[in-house]
């Protein structure tokens, strides 16, 4: 499968980066925390957010004081050395997830990446704001195709633009949010894609495996969030998230 090929890829950049700055026999404790909605998001106003709802859950690594997150629907909890972790195969949702939590919280470490932990409180009206500025700035009047609802993102960009937005939860689906219907991401993302000029993806993708589906579209592609943080840097993609520390 494809996303197994990106995440090999991944995993040996990650093995890499710990031979090269003599991280693998240190006895350095990475413990996977699945924050709570306030920890994650701290009391935003805007009360829609799927950790707010209960939906995801935040996996967060630390490692020697530096954070990595990444969404996952699968929590629970490793402790242990590096060399021990990289030994974990990627065959499950948790350990994909714990994965690409260690690979942010590392890549932090070593100063690879930033913006690694999750904005919180009404941060996300703010990015969502700044986002919207962005996007007009560098790319005019899109036609855009929201992949995975966000809904600070939508309610700021779906004032500017003509939008599109496919989600996995089947609660959202076929409903309304800020005037734009949610279309059901099994059935409607290529024709989404088709549509659209601008293409703005959920980084819990990388999470997922999904991400394999956007890589080599030949259109403007963002993506936002903390989880994929590393990844981007590694895979040379354009990523928006303003507001995260």
């Amino acid at each position: 499968m494809e996303s197994e090929k990106t995440y090999q890829k991944l995993k040996e950049y990650l093995e890499k980066q710990i031979k090269l700055n003599n991280l693998e026999d240190e006895k350095v404790l990475i413990h996977g925390k699945v924050l709570t909605a306030e920890e994650a998001i701290g009391n935003p106003i805007r009360r829609d957010f799927p950790l707010m709802k209960g939906k995801e859950k935040l996996l967060q690594a630390e490692f020697k004081g530096s954070l990595g997150q990444s969404y996952t629907d699968s929590p629970s909890e490793f402790e242990g050395t590096l060399k021990e972790f990289s030994k974990m195969p990627l065959d499950n949702n948790f350990n994909i997830a714990a994965f690409i939590a260690t690979l942010n919280a590392v890549m932090r470490y070593l100063n690879l990446a930033d913006k690694t932990i999750h904005c919180k409180n009404n941060q996300p009206d703010e990015c969502g704001e700044k986002l919207a500025e962005y996007i007009e700035l560098n790319y005019g009047n899109p036609k855009i195709a929201l992949i995975g609802l966000q809904p600070a993102l939508l309610d700021f960009c779906s004032r500017k633009f003509e939008m599109r937005v496919v989600d996995m939860d089947k609660n959202n689906i076929d409903k309304e949010k800020y005037n734009v219907l949610i279309e059901d991401a099994e059935n409607k993302t290529e024709e989404v894609m088709r549509w659209c000029d601008l293409l703005l993806i959920t980084g819990s993708t990388i999470a997922n495996g999904s991400i394999v589906n956007f890589l080599e579209v030949d259109k403007p592609t963002i993506y936002y969030g903390t989880t994929i943080a590393g990844v981007a840097e590694i895979l040379g993609l354009n990523r928006f998230c303003e507001c995260s520390k």
